[in-house]
């Protein structure tokens, strides 16, 4: 029997990812992304998208 791919947690379930954390998976992320566009929608889907350019 196939794993239950429907099972979504709840908002108030979620916690936010501490910042060194997040820092880190962004920088996984655009080093494997193909492009920037990809890099955006990566974060974006994982949540952890900054909210501003860096400076």
């Amino acid at each position: 029997m196939p794993a239950k791919t429907t099972d979504i947690a709840a908002d108030d379930e979620l916690v936010p990812v501490a910042d060194e954390t997040a820092l880190s998976a962004r920088r996984v992320v655009a080093a494997y992304a193909t492009d920037a566009d990809e890099c955006r929608m990566l974060l974006s889907m994982l949540g952890i998208a900054p909210d501003e350019p860096a400076a």
